[in-house]
């Protein structure tokens, strides 16, 4: 349950970043910048500020991958999972057993994440947007395919804004 706005911009340093962090699961960059620049009128003002961080050139690009690999990877053990990603990825919890099929897309995912991050040096961060994993692996393969890692780390960025979005419409304020 996120804070109210007002309570966020009265909120504790440490208050604060734990409610920016169900939002973004934020690297100290952004969320260092986060903080400073309170009061928000909304969250969503929150998330376009963070998005024009993101995507501007007041992070260094060190900074950026910082914030980018903050992002668990898609198909990680479910025991290194947020809850909102336990959910965004489609587990019920984190204890019932993987069946084989999930088990498979996992490794496969495992597989493709390594390639992504050994081309582009950062995470593979999409969307999800309740899709099942396994429709993810022809997506990350596309973005494997494109060899433009400024574009890969735009789309990247732009996806991590798009949870924070959808994230903020799931929660109870």
């Amino acid at each position: 349950m996120l804070p109210t706005i007002e309570q966020l911009n009265t909120a504790s340093n440490e208050a604060f970043i734990e409610a920016v962090n169900t939002l973004f699961e934020t690297a100290p960059p952004l969320a260092s910048r986060l903080l400073a620049a309170r009061p928000y009128k909304s969250y969503i003002e929150l998330i376009d500020f963070a998005q024009n961080l993101c995507l501007g050139n007041e992070l260094t690009n060190e900074e950026k991958l910082e914030v980018i690999n903050a992002h668990p990877r898609i198909g990680a053990s479910k025991a290194n999972l947020s809850a909102m990603s336990l959910k965004e990825q489609g587990y019920n919890d984190r204890q019932n057993a993987l069946s084989k099929e999930d088990e498979e897309i996992n490794a496969t995912l495992a597989r493709l994440n390594e390639e992504y991050e050994k081309k582009y040096g950062f995470k593979f961060v999409v969307f999800v947007a309740g899709r099942p994993r396994k429709e993810i692996i022809p997506v990350i393969q596309e973005r494997l395919a494109s060899n433009n890692r400024e574009k890969e780390l735009i789309t990247g960025m732009t996806d991590m804004m798009l949870i924070a979005k959808d994230r903020l419409n799931k929660a109870k304020i």
